[in-house]
């Protein structure tokens, strides 16, 4: 045996369960997002003077506002800020309280002992569950959706539970169908609103079921919140915490890269119940040593100017008018939603003549392959793309071409629906 297939074995033998053990890195699985990033990679070689219209991206296509990166140079340039931040700095704390006061109305947040800052919503998500979890202990998913509360549950040795997201209930989940024994075992309940894929808003009278269902057995809401302001048409930001007793069940994450194009920043926070945030804290204080403070500093700036929200909404609310008047122009049924910068949409059956979509990836891969148009495909609860608004486009004029471009892409095709 050589050195190298010695100390390969070796290595292999070590990994841990919840990787993989012993077989980790020998599946030959291709998973979703692997496949459109290859047959991106193939359309682009194929046909190199073809515009990729990439409408998968889930981040900003732009920068953050000049007053916040004026900012952070500012901030940046003081000795003071070059230290570990730990769990935060209390200026940064008291903007948040004021942002979820002003934005949201929510009000009696404590700063010091409600809120503590994150690097990003995903490693809080991350971090979240090892303050909740045993082996055996259950975390309640909705399905499509943001796998990592779950994936970090199993890590732990706990079990996931999922509850579809179908159109006939609103893209919300039918918290009634989760059976009692689920619920009593479970530690933890995963929400996202407004929703990544579907972009489906909330309710308050949601909201409040979600608080007495909590109550009722015992379950720890955790709310991920990073689109909570991007609302359009007179849809007014809704926060779980402004519902009378959702401060006593659970948290709610907030995150600066979505509403405040700071996608790369990583910065964002954690609020609501004061042991949540206590326990928190403390597994956070041993996985990081918090954000770079200019950077908190900049955010802080932000939050207190959310203008700079309503100005990015107002241009996804465009973007969204123009991509679902095209997209029902060509046979889909796409409804705008109220908040996100996602358009979740049913997938065709097939082609008229050509090929037929036996799943939503099917269609995808169509998409990108044929049309160099890049979707993300979602089967969990039924066929559906998701769309994102977020496409490079510099300006109406620019974003109005782009549209039109699909158009004309997808306009010499029929789309079989039924």
């Amino acid at each position: 045996m050589s050195i190298e297939l010695y100390q390969e074995t070796y290595i292999q033998r070590q990994f841990a369960d919840r990787i993989g053990g012993a077989d980790y890195g020998k599946d030959t699985a291709i998973y979703k997002f692997e496949k459109i990033k290859r047959a991106k990679a193939a359309a682009k070689r194929d046909f190199p003077d073809v515009e990729l219209i990439d409408m998968g991206v889930g981040e900003p296509d732009e920068m953050a506002d000049p007053g916040i990166v004026a900012k952070l140079a500012e901030e940046a340039a003081k000795p003071e800020n070059r230290g570990y931040a730990d769990n935060g700095i209390a200026e940064f704390k008291s903007a948040a309280a004021l942002y979820l006061q002003e934005v949201f109305g929510v009000t009696g947040i404590d700063p010091d002992m409600e809120i503590v800052h994150s690097i990003g919503s995903k490693p809080a998500l991350a971090m979240l569950p090892s303050c909740f979890i045993n082996p055996g202990d259950i975390t309640i998913m909705t399905v499509p959706g943001y796998p990592i509360l779950g994936t970090h549950t199993k890590y732990l040795g706990g079990e996931v539970y999922t509850v579809p997201l179908t159109e006939e209930n609103h893209f919300l989940p039918d918290l009634a169908s989760i059976p009692e024994e689920i619920a009593r075992k479970a530690k933890l309940l995963y929400l996202n609103y407004p929703n990544n894929p579907t972009g489906a808003s909330a309710t308050a009278e949601f909201f409040a079921e979600v608080v007495e269902w909590a109550r009722k057995f015992n379950v720890v809401v955790v709310h991920d919140a990073p689109y909570a302001a991007l609302t359009y048409d007179g849809l007014k930001p809704l926060s779980f915490l402004s519902i009378p007793g959702a401060k006593d069940v659970g948290v709610e994450l907030h995150s600066l890269s979505k509403s405040y194009n700071m996608t790369g920043w990583r910065i964002g926070f954690v609020a609501g119940n004061p042991l949540i945030v206590k326990a928190f804290s403390d597994v956070k204080d041993n996985n990081d040593s918090g954000q770079f403070i200019a950077i908190q500093k900049a955010a802080a700036y932000g939050l207190a100017h959310p203008e700079i929200t309503e100005r990015i909404a107002e241009k996804y609310s465009r973007r969204h008018n123009l991509l679902v008047a095209a997209l029902n122009e060509l046979g889909f049924k796409a409804k705008k939603p109220k908040g996100s910068f996602f358009l979740y949409v049913a997938a065709p059956k097939g082609v008229e003549g050509g090929p037929s979509f036996a799943t939503a990836e099917d269609f995808a891969q169509y998409l990108i392959r044929e049309k160099l148009i890049s979707t993300v495909p979602w089967d969990d609860a039924g066929p559906y793309v998701r769309f994102s608004v977020t496409f490079a486009a510099s300006g109406a004029v620019e974003e109005e071409r782009v549209i039109s471009e699909i158009k004309r892409r997808l306009g010499d095709v029929k789309f079989i629906f039924e």
